[in-house]
């Protein structure tokens, strides 16, 4: 069968338009590192980072990684054009039983490469879409319509939630539910399991007693996290809890308005920057929020509750499903500073840190990185069993 080498491995080509700051990077490379190494061969197809966006290529050193810079996040059709033709030229060479692609564009192009060079096998993870919140009326639609008609040429379409799926096959109609698998994230969450260790090390740096509320976020200053709602909201929690301070984690192209907007509310504030010590963060806040309007698997959410920190977040995309509908944390409207803020006041109680706490056991073992490769695996078995029986 193509794609199986002389050894007996399976060989899978798992393409990603870059490796930016966020959790479908660390999907890509846990999976082209962790899977059976006995079983498959993993190639890893990625394009370069963007200008101002942090980078996590670091994540994949020593494993087979081929660059193209060409595979970036914006669109150039004429680039667009002849990074397909590069794709194909690769995945004629690697002779890959399988391709995996991951995000719109990566999944985009890589799919129709995939197609054109005869791949047998096509799988697309959606680890959330930008159907909302990212662009206008015209090109959503353009980009609706171009998922939709991949979907048909794709083996299994996967997605990180139930939540994600029915928003994807009901709410945008990309395919039937039944044409979806679905595989929830998986990290390495070990440091996040001895994080207790940091304790006090952030309050430390930023001259902050035990006793003073500190409310965090971590993430991407861009339109589709709205972080404008998260300071309106800490602005209003203030009101409540007076000695409350906040702490922003990342950067990107709004933060200059983020951090004038904070000034002007006059909000008691610490701008970190890009950090990838965050087990060295979490275990000092109180709780830490999400301020989405549109949101995959929240990678932050997990990590956090994963140091048993309680969080708050609005409910978008698989937010509730990781929430477990309010079960596991606090949900707020999207786009509301009032109900976002009586959200993270009541993450802040001592309920919510006892219910933090019991739940940390299980999110650990829900989200874990081995169990994530396992899943994968058994879908690709299924996928080329039922490709050898044709």
């Amino acid at each position: 069968m193509r794609g199986v080498n002389g050894d007996g491995r399976v060989t899978v080509v798992r393409i990603i338009d870059r490796l930016n700051v966020g959790g479908p990077a660390l999907h890509a490379a846990l999976t082209t590192r962790g899977l059976d190494a006995r079983r498959f061969r993993t190639v890893l197809v990625i394009g370069s980072i963007e200008p101002g966006e942090a980078d996590m290529s670091d994540l994949v050193k020593g494993l087979d990684v081929v660059v193209v810079p060409s595979l970036g996040r914006e669109l150039r059709p004429l680039r667009d054009l002849s990074t397909a033709w590069e794709l194909v030229r690769i995945l004629k060479r690697e002779r890959p039983a399988i391709v995996h692609t991951h995000k719109a564009k990566a999944g985009a192009i890589g799919r129709v490469a995939a197609q054109l060079a005869g791949v047998p096998v096509r799988v697309h993870t959606y680890h959330g879409h930008v159907f909302h919140g990212y662009f206008g009326p015209a090109k959503t639609a353009l980009f609706l319509a171009i998922e939709r008609t991949l979907a048909w040429s794709t083996d299994r379409l996967i997605a990180l939630s139930d939540g994600l799926r029915r928003e994807l096959s009901e709410r945008y109609a990309i395919a039937p539910a039944h044409k979806f698998d679905v595989v929830p994230l998986g990290f390495d969450l070990q440091r996040f399991a001895g994080a207790d260790a940091h304790r006090g090390r952030l309050r430390a740096e930023l001259g902050l007693g035990a006793e003073v509320p500190l409310v965090g976020i971590v993430g991407r200053m861009v339109p589709v996290k709205d972080h404008a709602t998260f300071v309106r909201a800490a602005a209003l929690l203030r009101s409540r809890r007076p000695d409350a301070r906040f702490v922003f984690v990342g950067g990107g192209e709004l933060e200059a308005t983020v951090r004038a907007l904070a000034t002007e509310l006059g909000l008691p504030t610490h701008f970190l920057g890009w950090r990838r010590d965050l087990e060295r963060i979490y275990p000092d806040l109180n709780a830490l929020a999400l301020s989405s309007v549109n949101e995959g698997t929240p990678v932050t959410l997990i990590e956090a509750m994963a140091v048993g920190i309680p969080v708050a977040s609005t409910r978008v995309g698989g937010v509730a499903d990781v929430l477990r509908d309010g079960a596991r944390g606090e949900l707020a409207i999207p786009g509301d500073a009032d109900s976002l803020a009586q959200a993270i006041d009541r993450a802040l109680s001592a309920e919510a840190r006892t219910r933090a706490a019991a739940v940390r056991a299980q999110v650990l073992a829900e989200y874990d990185g081995e169990r994530l490769c396992r899943d994968l695996a058994k879908l690709y078995d299924g996928l080329l069993a039922i490709e050898a029986s044709r």
